[in-house]
C-alpha cells in the first residue's frame, strides 16, 4: 500500500500548532486558533484546563488520544464549582459542604451535598434565563458507596428530568431538553429519588448550555463563560495536493450533536474547488461533495448515521470516477463526466476558512496523492490507528 502524502494522528503540538506525522518538513502541520481557554481529559484521566490556541489531545476514551474540536458554547451556570454560593438554591434540608473531596480535576474541590431524606422537597438547582430552544445540563457526581437514584434535569413550569443512577465512581451525567419560551428555569436540578441518608453525594462541574448535547466542561467563577470554537486550518500546500488523483480518509472517534453542520475539507484558494466530508445539521447524515470550477460535480449523502459510533470515511477521486467508503464498505461509485477540482492547497477542519468548524473527536486523517484500489482502501480502514498501519507496512514515523 502507498504511503500517505499527508497524515495526522494526534501527538505533537504546541500553542497554535498541531503537528502532522507526514510530511516531515512541516508543510502538513495545522494552525490551531481558539480565543479562549478550554478543558480536556488528560492522560491521567483528569479534567484540566488548557490555554487559548492550544490543541486539545483528549484521553476521555482511554488509550491513544483524539483531537477534540468543538463549536462555541457558553456555560450559563455562573458558579460551576462553588455550590455553597447563594446563587445555588437549596430547598428543604439540603446542605452543601465545600472542598469535601478530590474532584475529577484531581484537586480537593468537590462539594458534599446532604439532602437529609429521600423526599423531593429536598432540591439543589441553579436558575438560568432560557428561551424556546434546546438546552443541556451536565454535572459530575458520585456517592460514597453502593448506588443511589436521583432525578436530574430542568423545571421551566413543568417537570423535565430523567432518573440517574449514581455510583461510587465519578461520572458526568447530562440531560438535554427543549425548553419553553423565555423564563427563569431551574437548571442542573437534582433531588433524591431513592437514597440512603447515610450516603454522601459528591458533586462537581455543573454546566448548562444552549446546545442539543453536552460539550466539554467550561469552568465558571462568578460570571458566565464562553469557550470559543476550535479552528484548525493550514495543513499542506499546492504541492501536497497537486495531483490528478486523490484519496481522502478520516477516522472520527465520535461526532457530537449540534444544530450546525460540521466539515473537514481539502480546499483551493477559493470555494470553487474542494473535496469535502460533512456531517449535516440534522445529525443523521454525512455528505461527500466534490466541487470543481464553481460547480458540484459529484456527491453522495449517507443517511441514518449514528454519530455516537466511530466513523471511518473515505473518498477516492480521479477524472470521471469518484468512490465513497464507510466503515469497511464500498458504498457507491459516481462515473460519467466528472472534472477534477483544481488548485487544491489546504486541508482544513472546517468547510471554508472559518465556516462549519469540525465538531468531533478525530483519531486519524490521511491524504494520498493517488487513488487507492478498493482493496487498499478497505485495508486501511481495518487498521485501528495510523501507527498500526505504519507497522504493517514496515514504515517508521519519525
Amino acid at each position: 500500500m502507498a504511503i500517505p502524502t499527508l497524515a495526522m494522528i494526534p501527538s505533537g503540538y504546541k500553542a497554535g500548532k498541531l503537528y502532522s506525522v507526514l510530511p516531515s518538513d512541516g508543510t502538513g502541520d495545522f494552525t490551531v486558533a481558539r480565543n479562549s481557554v478550554a478543558t480536556r481529559v488528560n492522560q491521567s484521566g483528569l479534567v484540566e484546563e488548557v490555554a487559548a490556541n492550544v490543541p486539545r489531545l483528549d484521553y476521555s476514551a482511554g488509550g491513544c488520544p483524539v483531537l477534540l474540536t468543538e463549536i462555541e458554547s457558553t456555560n450559563l451556570v455562573t458558579y460551576s464549582e462553588d455550590f455553597s454560593n447563594a446563587a445555588w438554591s437549596k430547598l428543604g434540608s439540603t446542605v452543601v459542604t465545600s472542598n469535601y473531596g478530590v474532584s475529577p480535576s484531581g484537586n480537593n474541590n468537590s462539594s458534599l451535598v446532604t439532602f437529609g431524606d429521600k423526599t423531593s422537597s429536598n432540591q439543589l438547582y441553579f436558575n438560568v434565563n432560557t428561551s424556546a430552544s434546546n438546552y443541556t445540563s451536565s454535572i459530575y457526581l458520585r456517592v460514597s458507596s453502593g448506588t443511589a437514584k436521583f432525578k436530574f434535569g430542568f423545571f421551566d413550569g413543568s417537570f423535565k428530568n430523567t432518573e440517574i443512577i449514581v455510583t461510587s465512581e465519578w461520572q458526568r451525567f447530562s440531560y438535554s431538553q427543549t425548553l419553553s419560551s423565555s423564563s427563569s428555569t431551574r437548571a442542573c436540578w437534582i433531588y433524591p429519588d431513592s437514597i440512603d441518608a447515610s450516603l454522601n453525594l459528591e458533586i462537581y462541574g455543573a454546566q448548562t448550555e444552549q446546545q442539543p448535547a453536552v460539550t466539554s466542561y467550561i469552568k465558571t467563577t462568578g460570571t458566565i463563560q464562553t469557550r470559543e470554537a476550535d479552528l484548525v486550518t493550514g495543513a499542506g500546500s499546492t504541492a501536497t495536493f497537486n495531483s490528478l488523483e486523490h484519496t481522502f480518509f478520516v477516522d472520527l472517534n465520535s461526532v457530537f450533536e449540534s444544530s450546525a453542520s460540521s466539515s473537514i475539507s481539502i480546499v483551493g484558494s477559493d470555494t470553487d474547488n474542494r473535496i469535502r466530508i460533512r456531517k449535516e445539521s440534522n445529525n443523521t447524515q454525512v455528505q461527500f461533495q466534490i466541487r470543481s470550477g464553481g460547480a458540484n460535480v459529484a456527491g453522495e449523502t449517507l443517511s441514518s448515521i449514528d454519530f455516537s459510533v466511530r466513523q471511518k470515511l473515505a473518498v477516492t477521486v480521479k477524472e470521471n470516477e469518484v468512490k465513497y467508503y464507510r466503515n469497511g464498505f464500498l458504498l457507491s461509485t459516481n462515473t460519467g463526466t466528472i472534472p477534477l477540482p483544481v488548485s487544491l492547497g489546504e486541508l482544513i477542519l472546517s468547510q471554508f476558512s472559518t465556516g462549519s468548524p469540525l465538531f468531533a473527536s478525530t483519531k486519524d486523517i490521511r491524504y494520498y496523492n493517488q487513488v487507492l484500489t478498493a482493496a487498499e482502501t478497505l485495508e486501511l480502514m481495518s487498521y485501528d490507528s495510523f501507527n498500526e498501519m505504519a507497522s504493517a507496512l514496515q514504515y517508521t514515523i519519525k
